[in-house]
């Protein structure tokens, strides 16, 4: 049995309404073995629940990007460029290689993928409080490894050798390293 189309696109006055009319919950807060739980035990990041979903995001243990200092995320950019251009040897030879070249292999799509994250590393770059001329010269790096890399067996070459994401990041490092610490 079809519906008719006037049914799918206009909507009816229960489709309309937002869910329990509006309403609030304000009923006691049970547990899942259907004990009443008191209000002044949840824990404070719960507290909000009572009243209408709250969840603060920034300031949580859950969030692996948050509250982060200036060593943990340049750590953490090192980490990512190393995986993207270093992470793993041709056997037999000295030559190394990251998932830049390997997802690199995917005609164009697989080098927008390597770029993306590359223009992240440069975002957190920025973040981290590095000047328009190293970002710029960052960007530069990005945008040479992306453009030959779209080419497409000598672009996959291209990408092995040329290591954008560790020279981004070594850049980085060094400006870092002559900043007066705070």
């Amino acid at each position: 049995m079809a519906m008719p189309e006037d049914d799918i696109f206009t909507p009816h006055a229960t489709r309309s309404r937002p869910p329990f009319g509006g309403a609030q919950a304000r009923g006691k807060v049970i547990d899942q073995d259907g004990r009443e739980v008191p209000d002044g035990s949840l824990h404070p990041q719960f507290q909000g629940f009572q009243d209408g979903f709250s969840f603060d995001v920034r300031n949580s243990s859950a969030n692996p990007f948050g509250n982060l200092t200036r060593e943990e995320r340049l750590a953490r950019l090192e980490m990512i460029a190393k995986l993207l251009d270093v992470a793993f040897v041709v056997p037999g030879t000295n030559v190394r290689y990251g998932i830049d070249g390997l997802i690199g292999l995917i005609p164009v799509v697989g080098d927008l993928i390597t770029t993306a994250i590359s223009l992240w590393l440069v975002r957190e770059a920025r973040l981290l409080g590095a000047p328009w001329h190293i970002t710029a010269r960052m960007l530069a790096n990005v945008a040479v490894d992306g453009v030959v890399g779209m080419v497409p067996v000598a672009g996959d070459a291209f990408d092995v050798m040329f290591r954008a994401n560790i020279r981004n990041v070594r850049m980085l490092r060094r400006w870092l390293d002559r900043q007066p610490r705070l």
